[in-house]
């Protein structure tokens, strides 16, 4: 099953059910007004938005068609967003480079950091910032919508709280975070709104491709029309979803519709050589994964971050070559302040 929210009927959007290959959409205030509305309610309103998918499916001339840039991030806003990065190698990049060097706890514990969700972005809506100084980058990652998860809940336990399943773009400004991070108080400035896939799905809309764990897929990335990178998400992945979930809730309980991001996707490349597309890699999916790479192997960066007008898309394909997601399709925009 896919769900989405059009950005209408107030701050949480509208709830749509919305079919396979991501044609055409279903309205359900019967059943929820809002994706909030059906977490919230889960176990009695899944079924029911369940027999709307089966109903649109059945029936080609049902519905009204799906169009990406009227859609809303499917949570608008969240009550909790915590960023994980499950990627070791992408830490292990940083560090080497431009440092602090990674501890041993961070290969044994998963690092997460607790992001802004009172306003999240649309697949479509621009990426905005005042300055190409502030280092514009993007994060190609995936992420899943809990239900209510206990406080101290196992990481085998917590798979059984998995709701859905999104696409994000976790927008970072580069140039901004060493200074946050020299205050020894984490992100704030260096992190505006992120960006989500147009739908969120369920794990069946996966198939065999999620093991209850880990989701076995490239996530696609493109820079201006030109691929970026392509990495497997279950490739070199240090710490599952479901654990990433539990070291969330160690010691709080996380609310439904809570949402927990896997962290940039990064596959390692062994003998060091480049990952680069152009050099038979599989690519990067965020800017300063490739800085680091070049600052490793070259002494310094060579790749800039993104500038006005610049157009990251990103996307998952199934086995057949399908869209999953829908594509998160953004362009980097200048935003002039209130006077």
């Amino acid at each position: 099953m896919k769900l989405g929210s059009l950005k209408e009927g107030g701050r949480d959007g509208a709830l749509v059910v919305v079919t396979r290959d991501l044609a055409r959409q279903r309205r359900v205030p019967h059943i929820a007004p809002t994706l909030q509305a059906a977490i919230d309610d889960w176990q009695r309103t899944r079924p029911r938005l369940e027999a709307v998918a089966r109903a649109l499916e059945a029936d080609a001339a049902a519905g009204e068609p799906f169009r990406p840039e009227a859609m809303a991030a499917p949570l608008p806003r969240s009550y909790h967003w915590a960023a994980g990065s499950a990627y070791v190698n992408y830490l292990d990049l940083v560090s080497r480079a431009v440092g602090p060097k990674l501890t041993a706890t961070m290969w044994a514990d998963p690092l997460i950091y607790q992001g802004g969700s009172d306003t999240l972005l649309g697949a479509c809506d621009d990426i905005l910032a005042e300055s190409v100084d502030w280092g514009i980058d993007f994060e190609a990652e995936f992420a899943v919508i809990t239900d209510d998860v206990a406080m101290g809940i196992a990481a085998e336990a917590a798979k059984n709280h998995i709701v859905l399943f999104m696409l994000v773009n976790d927008i970072s400004l580069r140039s901004l975070a060493p200074a946050e991070q020299a205050k020894g108080f984490g992100f704030y400035q260096s992190k505006p709104p992120s960006a989500f896939s147009p739908v969120a799905v369920t794990a069946d809309e996966l198939g065999s491709a999620w093991d209850g764990q880990k989701l076995h897929l490239p996530i696609l990335t493109s820079l201006n029309g030109k691929e970026f990178g392509r990495p497997d998400t279950g490739v070199d992945m240090g710490f599952d979803l479901p654990t990433v979930i539990a070291h969330a809730a160690k010691t709080r309980p996380l609310g439904a519709g809570t949402i927990v991001g896997s962290g940039t996707v990064s596959n390692r490349v062994p003998d060091r050589k480049s990952n680069r597309i152009e050099d038979g890699g599989v690519g990067h999916s965020s800017i300063v994964e490739l800085r680091m790479v070049e600052t490793i192997q070259q002494g310094a960066p060579r790749t800039r971050y993104l500038a006005f007008g610049d157009r990251v898309r990103i996307e998952m394909r199934d086995h057949t070559g399908a869209s999953i997601f829908g594509a998160i399709d953004q362009t980097v925009r200048r935003y002039v302040a209130p006077e």
